[in-house]
């Protein structure tokens, strides 16, 4: 690709894990990428970056802070985007939801479905008509799929940030643009603990596979990183 032609992509939330490696996945796939991190501390992204030949820019923000990501936009404006990727998501321990405490279970929320959909609805603008809009899921997030109960906070906010999603694409019914959730798997990182089924390098590539597989597909579509459809 040359200069002119390659894609881009805002991948939101690319610090480390899950984010990071999807970063470092379309670096290679040979797209223009722009990743964030939170603060100013030193991250595996800035490592990537410097191996990235110009073509990975690090910016900062805080996805929980409205100003921040106003700011963001801001930085960004003459920016068009073939993908727009928001990765986040928190866990506070299985806790029965009636022992959560009031603070907990807000910014699990705030952290894992409000503040992605802020994201989205403040830079749909920049991505182009024929682009994706993705946020990082979970089949946690299913309904139907809950048999076994658990994680009960972080279950609830997947639920919600899918639901949230399914509210977007009504609200902008005529959009052109791909819309997707994506189950990334249960995947050995902070989040899902040494046990899980998967490592980084199983899942990411997955992750970008489908989403390549799906550009052009308008609609909202909730999907693993095999490319299945996951149960709502």
């Amino acid at each position: 690709m040359t200069g002119s032609t390659r894609k881009t992509a805002l991948i939101i939330g690319a610090s480390r894990a899950l984010g990071l490696a999807l970063a470092a996945e379309y670096v290679q796939r040979g797209w223009e990428v722009i990743a964030t991190v939170r603060g100013s501390q030193r991250t595996g992204l800035h490592e990537l970056a410097e191996s990235a030949e110009g073509r990975l820019l690090v910016e900062s923000v805080d996805m929980t802070k409205p100003e921040e990501v106003s700011a963001l936009r801001e930085r960004l404006a003459g920016r068009t985007l073939d993908l727009l990727f928001v990765n986040a998501a928190i866990a506070k321990g299985d806790i029965p939801i009636g022992e959560v405490p009031t603070e907990m279970f807000v910014e699990v929320m705030v952290t894992n479905a409000l503040s992605p959909m802020r994201v989205v609805e403040s830079f749909r603008s920049l991505v182009a008509p024929t682009g994706t809009i993705g946020v990082m899921s979970s089949s946690q997030g299913s309904v139907s799929l809950n048999t076994d109960g658990g994680q009960d906070t972080y279950r609830a906010s997947k639920s919600a940030l899918n639901q949230l999603m399914r509210c977007y694409a009504a609200r902008y019914v005529e959009d052109t643009r791909t819309l997707l959730l994506i189950d990334p798997g249960w995947v050995r990182t902070e989040l899902g603990g040494p046990d899980a089924d998967l490592s980084i390098d199983q899942s990411i590539p997955g992750v970008a596979r489908t989403i390549e597989g799906h550009s052009g597909k308008r609609g909202l579509h909730f999907l693993d990183y095999q490319g299945q459809v996951v149960p709502w």
